[in-house]
C-alpha cells in the first residue's frame, strides 16, 4: 500500500473497484476523467464555488485541493495555486494541440483533471486549471465520500 504524506490511500482501484468507480459517472464526467476532454470554459458547476471545504477526484474521492487554494484566474475553470498533499495529483506532459501543457491526473485513479501552468499568484507560481466535472465539492465539516471503503479521512 502506498500513502500520501497527509495519510491517504494511493493505491490505485482493483478491477472490480475502477468499474465500480467509472459506472458512477455520468457521460460528460467520463469523457473528461476518463477520455481527457476539457469542459467548455464559464460553465463549470465549480467555477463560482466560495464556500470552505475540500475539492476531491470525482471519481475515487482523492482530496485534491482545499479551497483556501482556490482563486480567479479569468480563465473560465476552477484554479487553484496547490494541491492539498504533492502526491495527490500527478503531472504528466501533454502534447496535443501543437501545445506543449502537463496534464494533471488523480495519484489514485488516473483520471484526467485539467492542467498546471507556471502563470498562478505567488507563493507557488503555479495554476491549476482543473474541470468542474472532475472534482467534488465537499463543504467543512462534512465526511469525505469514501468509494473505495479505505477509511481515509482529513
Amino acid at each position: 500500500m502506498s500513502r500520501s504524506q497527509s495519510g491517504f490511500d494511493l493505491t490505485a482501484p482493483d478491477t472490480t473497484e475502477r468499474a465500480a468507480l467509472e459506472a458512477s459517472l455520468n457521460d460528460e464526467e467520463k469523457r473528461v476523467l476518463l477520455h481527457h476532454g476539457t469542459e467548455a470554459p464559464f460553465c463549470g458547476g465549480l467555477l463560482n464555488q466560495k464556500n470552505p471545504g475540500v475539492y476531491c477526484c470525482r471519481e475515487c474521492g482523492l482530496p485534491l485541493f482545499r479551497g483556501i487554494q482556490k482563486f480567479e484566474s479569468g480563465t473560465g475553470w476552477p484554479s487553484f495555486t496547490a494541491p492539498i498533499d504533492p502526491k495527490h495529483v500527478v503531472g504528466i506532459e501533454d502534447n496535443s494541440f501543437g501545445m506543449r501543457r502537463i496534464e494533471t491526473r488523480c495519484a489514485r485513479c488516473d483520471s484526467h483533471q485539467g492542467h498546471v501552468f507556471p502563470d498562478g499568484p505567488k507563493p507557488t507560481g503555479l495554476r491549476y486549471c482543473i474541470n468542474s466535472v472532475s472534482l467534488e465539492f465537499v463543504p467543512d465539516g462534512t465526511p469525505l465520500r469514501d468509494p473505495l471503503h479505505r477509511g481515509d479521512h482529513l
